[in-house]
């Protein structure tokens, strides 16, 4: 049996982007993850340690923000990579990653892309 799991609009301060002034000023950027993951004994025997734990899950995503990247697309797929290794029994991950008010001369409420695997 599989469950999901969903962090939805975690917020970071990073510094992705192509353009030095992002790298050095940083943006605000957020961050939906959709997990699938194998039940097992979880519910049954309401075994944490079995779980994938959403603080882990958490932590792991904002290590993953912290490691500037030029696209965000390699910081979802640094993400998602992350959470496989840390979580072996996941079976699908949805990792969405948003730029809020990205600088590209107009006014936007944010780009973002999205990766599963």
């Amino acid at each position: 049996m599989e469950y999901r799991i969903k962090l939805d609009r975690m917020e970071f301060r990073a510094y992705h982007g192509c353009y030095a002034m992002e790298q050095q000023v940083g943006n605000r950027f957020t961050v939906n993850l959709e997990i699938i993951t194998e039940l097992g004994v979880v519910a049954e025997e309401d075994c944490v340690e079995k779980a994938v734990n959403y603080l882990t899950v958490y932590e792991i995503t904002s290590r993953q923000m912290m490691r500037t990247q030029r696209t965000i697309e390699r910081v979802a797929m640094n993400i998602i990579e992350a959470l496989y290794e840390a979580f072996p029994q996941i079976r699908h991950i949805s990792c969405e990653v948003a730029k809020l008010a990205p600088p590209l001369g107009g006014k936007l409420k944010k780009v973002s892309v999205k990766l599963e695997k």
